[in-house]
């Protein structure tokens, strides 16, 4: 047990020998040169290195996910689900997914009655189905007579363009868009059936994710070799007549967690459309937006979104033709310059507020206040408006600015604080000394640290000429409890003119008094009694024992003067 003191022991000292090395080293400039290095990292982070917009992201998922009141599904915009439930359902007739197309037209043919708006499959047909071409014939007819129905289209990896043969203007819906180059060629993938080329309405499907991985984003379009290549959800809105997206990439505004929209399951419905006394209701999707897609796990059509680690494939698309249709995708407003300045001047008020000693309680509360002040901010924008103000760049690297600070702060308080007995140990030879000693009435007012403190800080940043200030809480035991509440002011010197500079500054910290204390207590009348003496000390080794003798006298001559005037 003794050893593992001892090591505590040491540790404690060689962190105390660095601590007052770096006081000496740098003092309080410390605070500046920091302040200095985190504004070169701020710079390059903002021009380059971009090493907080993952922190940015991470916290957008979760405000995104948290907010109290997210805007609600569409109404009109049903999934018709093919579910696990519905590939075991199906299966008795038709076996395991991918069923005979026939089965699709039939649905298709079948809601067609109830006109609906728009029919958007999320489903890729690339390839025909060779053992039933009669029910892929079948389709195809089906979707030739309709002129709502949206099919996808699959963008391939861009490395493969010089390998398709595909040309942007053989694709329908895709149009010129800035210098496009007639010869260039696409990697995609096209639905197999004549009808869904010749009604043009196609539209990618992809879902393409930030680089961690999270689906946040929707491509409105893409803009390959000059040519404008719309999205599905970009293909439904202008079909529908609903305003353009504006921009290429929309940030997505998600109406909640997945399976907020409203699903159907593919197999009860098309049950009830195959019967004579149908159970479901004759008009259950005129004017919607019908989605067919798949929630199927086994079908693998899930994406990470800051919503869910698993969020279904076919409501992602549903968020984004419910963003198109309403037009309040989320703007996320870079303003890089903004954060920076933002960010520089969070660095160097803090800086100046540890370089100037505004005190602990004040720079933490001020600090911490700021900071729950901008995150406040940053909330209350996603869930007043659809403006994502997003602060946590600036914020994350102010903490980490203020956390350094505050750590060297409190490392190398003893050594750089206003000491006039390190200041006269330093010194040779006799030195002039004043000690104010300030007492407050513990009977008239409840002093917290807090104020406290403020009132030491106030009369420490009087006058001009270098003094310790420091207080007697009165929490002590014995005999430091007759110094209950006392604040100790003291000035030592070795020069004549800086004695008489010591009198005013001890006239300026009287006159100061007042006002501080009606500032900080509730009541200040006739609070403080005070006491002035003058004395001279050794400095060097002895200067300590000199201090201890001179506040002894200060005390007995107080006490002298308090029984005279009794």
């Amino acid at each position: 047990m003794k050893i593992h003191l001892v090591v505590i022991n040491r540790i404690r000292l060689l962190f105390a020998a660095f601590y007052e090395l770096l006081a000496q080293r740098w003092k309080k400039n410390f605070y500046l040169y920091l302040a200095a290095l985190f504004t070169v990292f701020a710079i390059a982070d903002t021009a380059f290195l971009h090493v907080t917009q993952e922190m940015r992201q991470g916290a957008f998922d979760a405000m995104v996910r948290y907010r109290i009141n997210p805007p609600k599904p569409d109404p009109d915009i049903v999934i018709v689900d093919i579910n696990e439930a519905s590939l075991a359902a199906m299966a008795k007739d038709y076996g395991r997914w991918p069923w005979p197309r026939q089965v699709l037209g039939e649905f298709v043919e079948q809601i067609e009655k109830q006109q609906p708006k728009a029919v958007v499959f999320d489903i890729l047909f690339s390839d025909a189905d060779v053992y039933n071409p009669g029910s892929d014939a079948y389709f195809d007819a089906a979707i030739a007579a309709t002129n709502n129905t949206f099919f996808p289209m699959l963008r391939l990896d861009p490395d493969s363009d010089a390998l398709s043969q595909i040309k942007p203007a053989m694709i329908p819906g895709v149009t010129p868009f800035t210098e496009p180059n007639p010869d260039a060629t696409v990697a995609v993938v096209l639905p197999h059936f004549a009808a869904a080329l010749n009604g043009g309405r196609l539209g990618f499907h992809n879902i393409d994710a930030d680089p961690d991985g999270v689906a946040r984003r929707y491509q409105a379009y893409h803009d390959d070799y000059g040519w404008k290549m719309p999205s599905l959800p970009a293909r439904v809105a202008s079909e529908l007549g609903w305003p353009p997206a504006p921009a290429q990439e929309v940030l997505l505004n998600w109406r909640g967690k997945p399976f907020s929209y409203h699903y159907v399951s593919f197999s009860d419905v098309y049950a009830d459309l195959g019967r004579k006394q149908k159970t479901r209701a004759p008009d259950e999707f005129k004017g919607k937006i019908v989605i067919i897609g798949s929630t199927a796990p086994s079908l693998f059509d899930i994406k990470p979104t800051p919503m869910s680690k698993m969020h279904q494939g076919v409501e992602i698309l549903a968020t984004a033709i419910d963003n198109m249709k309403h037009g309040d995708y989320l703007r996320f407003p870079e303003a890089r310059i903004a954060y920076l300045l933002l960010t520089l001047a969070l660095v160097w008020v803090t800086a100046w507020a540890f370089y100037r000693n505004l005190g602990r309680d004040k720079i933490d509360r001020l600090f911490g206040l700021s900071q729950f002040l901008l995150i406040g901010i940053s909330y209350a924008s996603i869930n007043l408006s659809n403006t994502y103000i997003n602060l946590t760049g600036p914020v994350a690297i102010a903490i980490a600015f203020f956390s350094i600070a505050r750590i060297y702060a409190t490392g190398t308080y003893k050594a750089l604080e206003q000491n006039m007995v390190r200041a006269s140990a330093q010194r040779a030879g006799e030195l002039d000394a004043r000690l104010l000693l300030i007492r407050l009435d513990a009977s008239r007012n409840y002093y917290t640290d807090v104020t406290l403190e403020r009132i030491r800080n106030g009369l420490e940043r009087t006058g001009t000429e270098s003094k310790s200030v420091d207080v007697v809480k009165g929490i002590q035991k014995g005999v430091w409890d007759l110094f209950e509440y006392t604040f100790a002011v003291s000035w030592v010197t070795q020069d004549d003119a800086a004695s008489a500079r010591i009198d005013a500054d001890l006239e300026a910290v009287l006159a100061a008094l007042p006002v501080l204390l009606k500032k900080n207590l509730a009541r200040s009348e006739n609070v403080a009694t005070w006491f002035a003496y003058r004395g001279r000390i050794a400095g060097g080794d002895k200067a300590r024992g000199s201090w201890r003798v001179l506040f002894a006298e200060a005390i007995l001559e107080w006490e002298k003067q308090q029984e005279t005037k009794t």
